[in-house]
């Protein structure tokens, strides 16, 4: 059998608890957890700080140092406003006459400090004291959660269930004494323990003494509950530091956003005054440029994710933007847990339901309103900025701390284009559940979450619905509503207009001026022409600056040009590849397949050094020719013959007898079928994963009459509530690597250029409500 020393008590205790406001925060629970009616209590008594009290002790080791004047010193920085302490250490000081009299009297001062953490819970019993608080690890309240959890209901009855919780005191000070009462006690229960002789190196654990017993009588019959008394504290304390801790953290420490009357009610005092602990004014988030909610939750063993999101204002004249997003089942396994990301499928039912909100603020267009001034938002925003996570209200640390990027906001706002959504701009929480999140679990050492693939999972829908949904809608309202520059021509015109009739007006003055009136006549003259000047020489700087911007546009516009035919270039080469491969396959002359494997070694690189350059655009000016269409649909459905037996898709063709003959670009053709049976594959492989028993199908006819296509596929479809988005430049739900978001919206530009139309069939719904058909009219 293990022996423990005592100290190992002291090291656990310094491992898991890291600060003095994880110390608080574990008391502080445990308040919550005993039922308290009334909240947690935490009084600072300190009549000496630590810091200055070791300055005197300092000057005291000086073998010349002047006794009467560090005693009058001692006595200057004493905190007047601790009352009672501070009269006895007044009256400690005045008889001191040696160096070893004020050292006493400091020591004797400083003991007095203390930190008092009362509830009133349904405290502890003498037997209670004995089999609960002194049994480091006690699982009763762990059997208790894993009974709520197990049963998949209701709330967690604990929020702490480790019962290593109580360690806490030991970070704020070395003595601690107890002092718990049941309602059917008529006394104090009462432990004192003295953390110091636990440091003593040869002691056993069993050696340390600590055993409860019975106090003074209780004030109130009915009275119940518990309070830590903490001596010999640890720490500096100062009413500052309070404050500055009132305010970072303690206001911090359960959830903002649940509204005032539902927070839990934590008091500080300092010697007696209270300290106001900030608490969040919902109205402020209205101030917010933009905002979003979030709700995740399992829907028939399948995830759901509902945003609601808010664009109010992003620095020019738009609407009010409100609306709605849903993705079901599909359509997160592809951004969340797609092919290459390395989060396991099942991750996103098995991390359970939470919500979330983040509001972005742009400081630099904060202005103020009949409400609010700038300076109050400003404020609001500086006290409250960050994004952290709370379970069952209670704060998960260190989330959301001011050097902590744990959503990776700031990495990811740096590589982004466009609006900067990073953790300073955000002022956000996360709600996660003991009971509804099982697979969410504390490390050890309370230093976050353990890494696990719910947690990758919570990530990544966080992120994907700020950095993606958020900022692509908050830029699309920028494309559709942000005034265009205007020309400066309708300008120049004025300003030659206006030129024109000041020369006349001139004129005339001169006709009737006499000679004295002329001199002024001529001053403003030459006054116009300088002014003239300025215009032209202005003029030509605002022509400057709109051929460089224009220059710049241009720019912008040929490297979208390189991206789009970067992209089609990509698959071009990746299904050469795949041709390739199968060719290697196949019996063929040995020269020959040499040379095979030399033309795919080169298909190879350039299909690599291609997918650095990456996405797409609108295709080049090709010339429209006459082709069978249906020659073509085979053409291309052959050329992908070996891919759909990779991931065995079969192909349903209804193509008819007759040829149908059309004149279109035929190039672009191909590019609209190669986009809808890239998407097809894509999905139907990514059902394939999260079934084995999914049979994934194409199915493809032509109507002859008007050159009309019908796609469609037997995958997880799109949601009504995407079905205009998925033609928007850059919107996917693949996973980060390969969200390119073009190959619709090129497929389309496409379609359009041909004098046709490619769209989604919002007729024909599959049985889970969403769509599965395309409708691409080749040629009007």
């Amino acid at each position: 059998m293990f022996k423990v020393t005592a100290r190992a008590v002291l090291e656990l205790g310094s491992e898991l608890i890291s600060s003095d406001i994880i110390a608080f925060y574990e008391l502080i629970k445990n308040g919550f957890d005993a039922g308290t009616k009334r909240g947690v209590e935490i009084d600072f008594h300190v009549v000496l700080g630590r810091r200055a009290m070791r300055e005197f002790q300092r000057q005291l080791e000086d073998a010349g140092a002047d006794i009467e004047k560090i005693r009058k010193d001692i006595e200057k920085a004493l905190n007047a406003d601790a009352a009672m302490l501070h009269a006895k250490a007044v009256e400690d000081l005045q008889d001191c006459a040696t160096a070893s009299d004020l050292r006493d009297a400091l020591e004797t001062i400083y003991a007095r400090n203390s930190i008092v953490v009362a509830d009133t819970g349904e405290g502890m019993s003498l037997d209670d004291l004995e089999r609960v608080f002194l049994v480091i690890g006690t699982p009763s309240r762990k059997k208790a959660v894993q009974e709520v959890v197990d049963k998949k209901e209701g709330k967690s009855p604990y929020l702490g269930e480790k019962g290593i919780g109580r360690l806490s005191a030991m970070r704020l000070g070395e003595r601690l004494e107890v002092e718990s009462a049941r309602q059917s006690d008529t006394h104090f229960n009462v432990l004192d323990i003295d953390w110091r002789q636990f440091a003593e190196l040869d002691a056993m654990l069993e050696d340390i003494e600590v055993v409860p017993h019975k106090g003074d009588a209780k004030p109130d019959d009915t009275w119940s509950g518990t309070r830590l008394t903490i001596g010999s504290l640890s720490s500096d304390w100062t009413r500052d530091k309070i404050q500055l801790l009132a305010n970072d953290e303690f206001s911090m420490l359960t959830a903002p956003m649940t509204g005032r009357r539902a927070r839990k009610r934590i008091v500080l005092r300092w010697n007696g005054e209270r300290i106001k602990i900030p608490a969040l004014d919902s109205e402020l988030l209205e101030e917010a440029h933009a905002s979003i909610k979030g709700r995740y939750e399992i829907d028939d063993r399948k995830p759901r994710l509902t945003l609601d999101i808010v664009i109010r204002k992003l620095g020019f004249d738009h609407p009010v933007i409100e609306e709605t997003k849903i993705y079901e089942g599909a359509d997160l396994y592809g951004p969340i847990a797609g092919k290459d990301t390395g989060i396991e499928s099942g991750a996103l039912e098995s991390v359970g339901e939470f919500d979330f909100e983040a509001h972005w603020y742009n400081r630099r267009r904060i202005k103020g309103n009949d409400k609010h001034t700038a300076t109050e938002i400003k404020d609001f925003h500086r006290q409250w900025t960050g994004i952290r996570l709370y379970r069952d209200g209670f704060r998960v640390y260190p989330y959301g701390s001011e050097e902590d990027d744990w959503l990776g906001l700031d990495r990811k706002a740096l590589m982004a284009k466009g609006y900067l959504l990073n953790k300073i701009q955000l002022i956000g929480q996360v709600d996660i559940g003991r009971v509804a999140n099982p697979e969410l679990v504390d490390q050890t050492n309370r230093e976050g979450l353990r890494v696990t693939p719910e947690y990758e999972t919570l990530l990544e829908v966080i992120r994907f619905s700020i950095q993606d949904q958020l900022r692509k809608r908050m830029l699309k309202v920028e494309q559709e509503f942000k005034a265009k520059r205007e020309k400066f021509e309708p300008a120049k015109t004025e300003i030659k207009e206006l030129e024109k009739r000041a020369k006349t007006s001139i004129d005339l003055l001169r006709k009737t001026a006499s000679n004295e009136e002329r001199e002024t006549i001529d001053r403003l003259q030459m006054t116009l022409f300088e002014v003239s000047d300025f215009a032209r020489r202005a003029q030509r700087r605002i022509e400057e600056v709109e051929n460089d911007a224009q220059q710049m546009l241009d720019m912008a516009g040929i490297g979208l040009m390189v991206e789009i035919v970067a992209h089609e270039l990509a698959r071009t080469s990746e299904d050469a590849l795949d041709n390739l491969n199968a060719l290697r396959a196949k019996s063929v002359p040995e020269d020959v397949r040499t040379r095979i494997e030399s033309l795919r070694s080169a298909m190879k690189s350039i299909s690599k050094r291609l997918r650095v350059l990456d996405p797409l655009s609108v295709s080049g000016r090709q010339a429209p020719e006459r082709f069978a269409l249906d020659e073509l649909i085979r053409e291309t459905l052959d050329a992908h013959e070996t891919q759909f037996a990779r991931h065995d898709i079969s192909v349903d063709i209804e193509l008819g007898d007759a040829p149908v003959r059309i004149k279109a670009v035929k190039g672009m053709v191909v590019q609209v079928l190669e986009n809808l049976i890239s998407n097809s594959v894509y999905w139907l492989d990514l059902e394939k994963q999260q079934s084995a028993e999914f049979a994934p199908k194409i199915s493809i006819s032509l109507d002859d009459l008007t050159s009309t296509i019908y796609f469609k596929d037997n995958g997880p479809g799109i949601h009504p509530a995407n079905a205009e988005d998925i033609f928007d430049m850059f919107f996917s739900l693949k996973e980060t690597r390969k969200r390119r978001g073009l190959g619709l919206y090129i497929a389309r530009k496409c379609a359009t250029f041909n004098g046709g139309a490619l769209e989604l069939d919002l007729e024909e719904e599959n049985p889970n409500g969403r769509y599965n058909r395309f409708i691409y009219t080749v040629t009007s």
